[in-house]
């Protein structure tokens, strides 16, 4: 069985090269997917449904067509694995943990132990807290390969 691993959170490091280095040295049977990491073109998502005045109508256009995308993929997940690090804050990645806790997909988190006070409920959903790339790689290497 191949496993569709949705990778959710934030987009300034290398944590979702890392979970596809170690899925592919290990030779795990797992798909990887994620959002736009490309910034600009996440933003600008919705540029070709015409021009906006209002910075907040941009932004609105071009989340909507970023959602059709986001959630698709991650209703068709096995697996969900949210990133939250350590610049910035990710609202999105607190969005995409509670639309797959909504629908029942096993989540694992992934960040430091600076921010387990602020993130309890979002861990308390979770079936795993890790706070490196290859734990998250050896929860998948468990999971994927156990019979």
């Amino acid at each position: 069985m191949n496993w569709t691993v949705y990778l959710a959170g934030e987009i300034h490091s290398q944590w979702r090269t890392q979970i596809a280095d170690g899925v592919r040295d290990a030779g795990l049977p797992v798909t990887l997917c994620g959002p736009v990491t490309d910034h600009d073109a996440s933003d600008n998502a919705g540029d070709d449904l015409g021009a906006e005045d209002q910075p907040f109508w941009k932004d609105h256009k071009s989340a909507k067509i970023n959602a059709i995308r986001t959630r698709r993929l991650i209703e068709r997940a096995d697996v969900v694995v949210v990133r939250f690090g350590d610049t910035y804050k990710q609202w999105n990645a607190a969005f995409d943990a509670g639309y797959a806790a909504a629908l029942n997909k096993p989540i694992i988190t992934l960040h430091g132990s600076e921010h387990r006070h602020a993130l309890k409920e979002v861990d308390a959903a979770a079936l795993a807290v890790a706070s490196t790339p290859q734990q998250v790689v050896k929860i998948l290497e468990y999971v994927t390969t156990q019979v």
